[in-house]
This record gives structure tokens, C-alpha cells and sequence, in this order.
């Protein structure tokens, strides 16, 4: 029906079939999801039939999938040969014969070589059709079989596309391009891209719960040291879409995919997988699980160790059970935990409550839930800083405890370490103690994009520039198709003065999210900090450019001074001051810098630390505080607060 993901109608349909049709033509043999669909087949042991359309060899992955078949040449009096082959398959299914002479194999004269070779294959054998196979009307089966193929012939002859840009290459068309000087595909080796495996529930609202074993599998592998896989933000961001493999993984540059299915019916659950080699289109590997729900666990560890062999990643004792570091043994807490992570996300009070009560409950059916303590500290330290918010010090008091009750359980996940480091450095003012936390973070998880954006931040925030760099890049390696990745990136060369680096990286970012207020304010502040004023005036005085209203009157405010309009600029304060009041004591402290009033910042950022400003962190490498850092007063207040040298 309308709306309908038709891979999902398509899976259905192959789970409740026996007999598998495959129509071989030009077009069919560049379809990765043709592939895929003849893959799940062989898996399932279901009656494979290949049928010719045209003269051509198959190649890739239907060359190593075909390889022992015998083929129904159609390509010459086509339909006859058609409806010769539905006599044949409604045979079969009336006596469960496993006799294939049944069926109208082509051995004659007019192959290729490599035909020749393939048909000369001994047969493959006919499973006896199941009784209830047996049962469907035979005038009914044949009527079906004709109109199938009869259907897919005309429709070959009629639509017969060009190669679609970005499908699978095979090993042969990797050698063409490399003759002709054409690019070649060449990812990185031991390079995975985790898509988000299909609800097949048929229920919307299992989303999560899909999406959420699709999360778990990538963060698993991504606690591999030789394994560089694709964040999250970046996989899941093709979902939804008819992109074949090929072209999601050029842009995400990986030479593997995983992918799948999964389906959740009361206590038990399925799960197939299956990887794909991306360079040359080959199943490297698939499988079904049909486990009850409680073995949940097992399964994604043994696709991970299944996918990492595959690979040829070595795997030692200690990095097998690194798939569980933090995990629980739960289902419903485990399921809890998944509702938690969908949830989290919308940064305002209310959506920020409705994770922490999933979180909660996780805790509460196993409160050993290293993970689930971890995500509830930054949920906790996140929602202390909204506006208005009620018992601040309580929230923070139990996102410090949620911290250290994590690192406790798990002192090798890298998620733990990074929600302690948020805590000591957000609402403990402990730099020298977030430093530590976010090193052992990267150190337990270096593979892991969401480690590597926290230390490129961190870095970033203390001035370690370099540092930053390489970390900020790696993620944008990691993610390309995420415009945060670019936006922290773009974060980094603006606080090490890299102005121009900073204005194309947040052109990446808004490229794929030109919506974000977030990106937008941040471009038109570097524009206003590397002297280009006029172009920051005209964009914050269009009333089309998508900035935050107070964000507007903030950077006007800057913007009009360094222009020489003193007037224009006191009015663009004073309605700053009347959105905002008190609560930005730091972004006031940066208007006072600009315009060169020391003491008047000096003691707004007083403020701001006493506040714990959800700015103030900025406080060492900020570029609009730059007027101020030679005042004696702002060095001995920088010094009191101990950043690591």
C-alpha cells in the first residue's frame, strides 16, 4: 500500500514462500536488493530457480550465489520457455518430485564460455515441496508462475536502464576502471558501515527497538582497535531511503556493510544478518537467529564476533568481552534502555524527563545498568541547565553520583568515563579531573565516534588545538553524513583562530542541516571575528536567516560597535537584556569585552561561574573574550580555575 517500505513486503513474502523465481537480466544483475533477496533465499534453503532474460553471464555476487544452479535459458521463444517453466514448477509441487528434467533447461549451442561453464554445473537439489506447498490449486500456481514471468520479461524488454551511478562493483569492474583512469573505489581496509536493521514487525512504534540492536551491534564493533566503523548519525541517516549499498557505502567510504532484520513477537525475537563485501557486491556472511527475547544478548555478541572474523579481525579474550562492557542481562531493563535512547535528545525540560523516567526504570529492574547510569548523569547535568528549571542542585548532586556509580561498574566503557568527565567539568569546575576522564575515555574507546567527538571537544575547550584537530577530523571521517561532526569541527578552527578552515566547515554543516540556528549564529560570528562585518550585518538584518532572536540581538550588539554605530548597539543590549534577564551572564560578559569594558566583563563572568553558565566552559579559548586576556584581573581569574597546562 501507499507508505509501505516494499523491502519490508518483500521480506515477508520470501519468509512465506517456497519456490524462488530469480528473472536474470541486465537490469536484475546490477540490484543489490535482487541480491540480496536471492541471498535470504539460499539462506532459507527455499527452491531457487534462475531464469535467463538475456545472454548475459551473472557476475558478483549472483556469480558466487549461482554458481552450482542450472539456469532456464528464456532469452529465445521466451514465452513458451516461461510457460513451459510454470508446467514444470506446478509438477513439482502436485508429486514433490526431485526430478528437475521436469523443468526446461537450456544446454544448446550460443553461450559464452562463462555460461557454457555455469550451466555444465550438476544440478542443485529440489527440496520435496511441505504439504502445505502441496495443497495451493495447480491451475492457480501456473496462473501466478505465467504472469510472474511473463510480466518480468516484458518488463525487461521495455525498461532497460543505463547502470544506475553507484552500483555494486565487482572485482572485474574495479580492473576496467583502473585501465580506463577512472577513480577507484578504494575504502579503507577494516572499514564497516552498520545500517539500521528493519523493524519487521510491521508496528511503527518498534522502531526502537530495531534501531536500538542496530546501535548495540555498531557500538560493539566499534570497540575494536582495528576496526574503523561508521557512527551512527551517518549509517542511520540513509534510513528510509531506496539507496543501494554500493552508493551509501562511497559515501561513507567503507568497504563492508551490515545489515538486516529484525522481528519481535511476545517472548521471542528474529534476527537475520547479513554483510556485504561493498568493493566487489559479495555476501561475505549471513545468518538467522530465532532466539526467545532473554537471549537477546547472546545474539548480538555473536553477530559481532561473526562480523569481526569476517573481517579478519583477531580477536583476543579481553576484546570479544568487550561486547557486553557495560551491558545487562535484563531484557525488559535492556528494552527500557532502548525507549531511553530514542527519547533522548529533545534539550528543553520536557523532553529531557521522559528519557531520564525510562532510564529510570532500567536502573530500577537491574541497578547494575552501567550504561543506563551513564546516559542518566548527561541527562541530568543537560536538564539542570534549562531555564526555570526546579532543584538544580539535586540534579546535579545525582548526575554526579549516576557518574561515579557508572566508572564503578565499568571501568573500561568509554560512555562512563565521558559522563564523568562532563560532571567534573560542568558542575564540579574540576578541569584537571575532567582531563583525566576524558583520556581514559578515549583510551578504552578510541573506535568510538561519540568518545572521539567529547575528546576533540575537551581538547578544543582547553586549548590543546592540535589535539583537537586530529580528533575533530577523525569524526567527520567517522561521520560525514552528520552535520554535528562538521559544526564541532568547524567549533574547533574557530577557537584556534583558523578562521577561514572554521567558515568551510560550517558550510559543510549547513549544506546538510541548513535549519540549525546553532550552526548558522556560529558562521556569522567567525564572519564578525575575521573582520568580515559588513557580510555578518547583512545576514543578521535579514529576517530570513535562521539565527535564534536573542542570538541576533547578541552578535548586533558586537556587530554595530566594531561598525562605529554606538547607538544602534546600545538598543541591540538593552533588547538582549530584555529577552534574556540574568540567566547569560557570559554572553553578556563577551558583549563587555567587544566593547572593551574590562571591569563590566570581569564581573558578568564572575557571575557566570557562580551560576556554572551553561557558556562558561568557553571561558579559555573563546575569541570574543580576546580584548580582555592581557588584563592582570582575567589572567588571575583564568589561573584560579586550573585548566590543565
Amino acid at each position: 500500500g501507499a507508505g509501505q517500505d516494499w523491502r519490508i513486503a518483500t521480506a515477508k513474502a520470501l519468509e512465506s514462500s517456497q519456490i524462488f523465481v530469480l528473472l536474470f537480466s541486465e537490469n536484475a544483475a546490477e540490484s543489490s536488493d535482487i541480491a540480496k533477496e536471492l541471498a535470504a533465499a539460499t539462506l532459507e534453503k527455499k527452491l531457487i530457480i534462475p531464469v535467463r532474460l538475456q545472454n548475459i553471464a551473472p557476475k558478483g555476487a549472483f556469480l558466487y550465489e549461482l554458481a552450482s544452479r542450472n539456469w532456464v535459458n528464456a532469452y529465445e521463444g521466451t514465452e513458451a520457455k516461461l510457460a513451459e517453466l510454470a508446467k514444470g514448477l506446478a509438477h513439482l509441487v502436485r508429486t514433490g518430485a526431485r526430478d528437475e528434467s521436469v523443468l526446461p533447461f537450456d544446454r544448446g549451442g550460443g553461450h559464452t564460455p562463462a555460461q557454457t561453464a555455469i550451466d555444465a554445473k550438476p544440478a542443485a537439489a529440489i527440496a520435496s515441496p511441505p504439504p502445505a506447498l502441496r495443497r495451493v490449486g495447480i491451475p492457480g500456481l501456473t496462473l501466478i508462475l505465467v504472469v510472474m514471468v511473463t510480466a518480468g520479461a516484458l518488463l525487461w524488454r521495455s525498461l532497460r536502464p543505463a547502470v544506475p551511478a553507484g552500483a555494486q562493483a565487482t572485482s572485474q569492474d574495479v580492473t576496467q576502471k583502473a585501465e580506463s583512469g577512472a577513480p577507484v573505489f578504494s575504502p579503507p581496509a577494516h572499514s564497516i558501515a552498520v545500517l539500521p536493521f528493519v523493524n519487521m514487525s510491521g508496528d511503527p512504534k518498534e522502531d526502537y527497538f530495531s534501531d536500538g540492536v542496530s546501535e548495540e551491534l555498531l557500538n560493539a564493533l566499534a570497540g575494536l582497535n582495528d576496526l574503523q566503523v561508521a557512527a551512527r548519525t551517518s549509517s542511520f541517516s540513509f534510513k528510509g531511503q531506496n539507496v543501494d549499498v554500493a552508493t551509501i557505502a562511497h559515501k561513507l567510504n567503507v568497504g563492508a556493510v551490515l545489515e538486516g532484520s529484525v522481528r519481535r513477537s511476545g517472548n521471542t525475537v528474529r534476527i537475520t544478518a547479513q554483510l556485504i563485501n561493498t568493493v566487489t557486491g559479495f555476501h561475505l556472511w549471513s545468518e538467522t537467529y530465532d532466539r526467545p527475547f532473554t537471549d537477546i544478548f547472546k545474539v548480538q555478541t555473536e553477530v559481532a564476533t561473526a562480523v569481526a572474523q569476517q573481517l579478519e579481525i583477531k580477536l583476543a579474550g579481553s576484546e570479544s568481552a568487550r561486547f557486553e562492557v557495560g551491558g545487562t542481562k535484563n531484557p525488559d531493563a535492556y528494552d527500557a534502555y532502548l525507549r531511553a535512547r530514542r527519547l533522548y535528545g529533545v534539550r528543553t525540560a520536557e523532553g529531557l524527563r521522559a528519557p531520564l523516567a525510562e532510564i529510570d526504570q532500567a536502573i530500577a529492574l537491574d541497578p547494575d545498568y552501567a550504561a543506563a547510569y551513564a546516559l542518566r548523569a548527561e541527562v541530568l547535568t543537560y536538564l539542570s541547565y534549562e531555564p526555570n528549571i526546579e532543584g538544580v542542585k539535586a540534579l546535579r548532586e545525582q548526575a554526579i553520583a549516576s557518574a561515579e556509580r557508572a566508572v564503578a561498574l565499568a571501568p573500561d566503557l568509554g560512555d562512563a568515563h565521558v559522563a564523568l568527565g562532563i560532571v567534573h567539568a560542568r558542575i564540579l569546575l574540576d578541569f584537571v579531573g575532567a582531563g583525566a576522564e576524558f583520556d581514559r575515555a578515549f583510551a578504552v574507546a578510541p573506535g568510538s565516534a561519540y568518545v572521539q567527538d567529547m575528546f576533540a571537544a575537551w581538547m578544543g575547550l582547553i586549548g590543546h588545538s592540535e589535539s583537537a584537530l586530529v580528533g575533530a577530523q577523525r569524526v567527520v571521517s567517522l561521520d560525514p553524513q552528520n552535520p554535528g561532526a562538521h559544526f564541532r569541527e568547524g567549533l574547533v578552527f574557530y577557537h584556534a583562530k583558523r578562521y577561514n578552515e572554521a567558515l568551510a566547515a560550517f558550510r559543510h554543516a549547513q549544506a546538510l542541516q541548513p535549519e540549525s540556528t546553532d550552526v548558522n549564529r556560529f558562521f556569522i560570528e567567525v564572519l564578525f571575528r575575521s573582520g568580515q562585518m559588513e557580510q555578518a550585518r547583512q545576514l543578521l538584518e535579514t529576517p530570513t536567516t535562521r539565527v535564534d532572536q536573542s542570538d541576533r540581538h547578541h552578535l548586533l550588539a558586537m556587530v554595530y560597535r566594531g561598525l562605529g554605530r554606538q547607538a544602534d548597539a546600545d538598543h541591540e543590549l538593552a533588547q538582549y537584556k530584555k529577552i534574556v534577564g540574568d540567566a547569560r551572564p557570559y554572553r553578556m560578559a563577551e558583549i563587555y569585552a567587544q566593547w572593551g569594558d574590562a571591569p563590566a566583563a570581569l564581573q558578568s563572568l564572575l557571575r557566570a561561574e557562580q551560576s556554572l553558565d551553561i557558556n562558561f566552559f568557553l571561558i579559555k579559548v573563546d575569541p570574543l573574550l580576546d580584548p580582555i586576556r592581557n588584563d592582570p584581573q582575567f589572567k588571575a581569574f583564568l589561573a584560579r580555575l586550573k585548566f590543565p597546562p
